[in-house]
């Protein structure tokens, strides 16, 4: 049904798996295996049954491409307000598809979270920032079915890997006022936490690759305005949620520093986050043996969708 070109994950599959660090923002540091300390961390409960939707269209009839959505609902056996995330798969915004993401919201599912796992147009038909309005208007569509979905609205988590952090993060860092909150944006696509893995956080680092000279219109000399407004670690603001970033440190196609030096600049702006290093693993195998740094990271959204928790109105 969907127009996604799709490739098979299974290529990437090395042999060669090993541990991740942990480093934690705003105030300490620590290395670990996969985890918060113990004092941090979430309480365990019990995993919940979910519902799949029937495929969903979230964009309206006069959008330029009709997109589809795959929705999640928790059976949590109460008529509570419950945290929505926000799913958006890598893929160079080129290609592939929101079933990458599907192991990962099912298991946000099994932690009470309505989960919304998405299409977005691809470059090169289709240049930034209509792959960053694709996600405001998924969550314009998320703010719409809130109250049959049983969603708090202050509580939606981002979720991404490569590409899809990269747009996750952005859409986070937008804000309410500005240039990437025009047109689609404004208080409706603001999100509560992020969870991203393998993000291109500053695109002026590459060489005028193929991949980012598509998607947004020219070389870095050519539109370097473009550049600095696709850069999460440019676009960071007082409004800026908190961030837990995952990278394998043998990224190549992103390479580590895209996530330290974001890291960086968060701490900088005093932004909470955890930085979850993977050690000896590249670009694709850190999220095909993404295990513990999601585990890490749902961990941390825990944590920050908790204090947010308000009753149902």
């Amino acid at each position: 049904m969907r127009w996604l070109k799709r490739s098979d994950p299974r290529r990437w599959v090395p042999t060669l798996l090993l541990g991740g660090w942990l480093l934690t923002g705003c105030g300490a540091t620590h290395l670990g295996e996969r985890s918060v300390p113990t004092s941090q961390a979430a309480p365990a409960a019990a995993a919940l049954a979910f519902d799949a939707l029937p495929e969903l269209t979230y964009t309206p009839p006069d959008w330029p491409s009709s997109l589809h959505a795959d929705v999640l609902l928790p059976r949590s056996g109460s008529d509570a307000l419950r945290p929505a995330a926000l799913l958006v798969h890598g893929g160079g915004w080129q290609n592939r598809g929101p079933e990458d993401m599907v192991g990962i919201a099912e298991q946000l599912a099994t932690r009470g979270y309505v989960t919304v796992n998405i299409e977005h147009r691809f470059a090169p038909e289709h240049r930034f920032p209509a792959q960053l309005h694709d996600l405001q208007q998924a969550m314009a569509w998320i703010h719409a079915n809130a109250e049959a979905w049983r969603v708090d609205t202050d509580r939606i988590v981002g979720v991404g890997f490569s590409s899809g952090a990269h747009l996750v993060s952005l859409l986070a860092l937008a804000g309410a006022e500005g240039p990437l909150a025009q047109p689609h944006g404004g208080d409706h696509a603001r999100l509560a936490a992020v969870l991203a893995g393998g993000t291109p956080s500053d695109l002026f680092k590459f060489p005028d690759g193929r991949l980012v000279v598509e998607f947004l219109g020219g070389t870095r000399a050519e539109v370097p305005e473009q550049y600095a407004l696709a850069s999460p670690a440019r676009q960071i603001g007082p409004s800026a949620p908190p961030f837990f970033l995952f990278h394998g440190t043998w990224d190549r196609l992103v390479p580590v520093d895209h996530a330290t030096d974001f890291r960086a600049a968060l701490e900088a702006r005093g932004v909470e986050n955890e930085l979850y290093l993977q050690h000896g693993r590249g670009h694709f195998l850190s999220f095909l043996t993404r295990g513990d740094a999601i585990d890490a990271g749902i961990d941390f959204l825990e944590r920050q969708v908790r204090s947010l928790e308000r009753s149902t109105h």
